[in-house]
């Protein structure tokens, strides 16, 4: 019998925010889906025309949908990985990202994650971004 080698978290946990900008790219609601626990929370913070900072927040379901409605290709989010925290069953994951919508450049920022490893593996529970031209 050979023996069980238990993956790197930091291995685990990159590749549950791999398969959501995956999922993007392929528009696949249902693979977006999947990385997420079931009250998760999306958040983008905003600063309008005047420099006011507001939070906008949209259902998972919402944003899984629309990316089902997109062409396979048209979302492209571009992440490098900063700082990965990890304190079982609770990680905090930070990425600096460029998005990119049908080839063209959009906007870029930071993603902020944070993770529960819950019975079903480490999902999102939480996503924050910064968006800027």
């Amino acid at each position: 019998m050979s023996p069980i080698i238990a993956q790197d978290p930091q291995e685990e946990i990159k590749g549950v925010i791999n398969q959501l900008f995956k999922g993007m790219q392929e528009a696949d609601s249902i693979a977006v889906a999947a990385v997420f626990m079931e009250e998760a929370i999306m958040q983008t913070i905003i600063n309008n025309k005047e420099n006011q900072t507001s939070v906008r927040q949209e259902a998972v379901s919402n944003f899984a949908s629309l990316v089902g409605k997109q062409k396979k290709g048209a979302l492209n989010e571009i992440i490098e990985y900063g700082d990965i925290k990890i304190d079982s069953p609770l990680a905090f994951v930070w990425t600096p990202y460029r998005f990119y919508y049908n080839g063209t450049f959009s906007h870029s920022g930071v993603n902020a994650f944070c993770l529960v490893k819950s019975s079903r593996g480490w999902k999102i529970q939480y996503i924050i971004d910064t968006r800027k031209r």
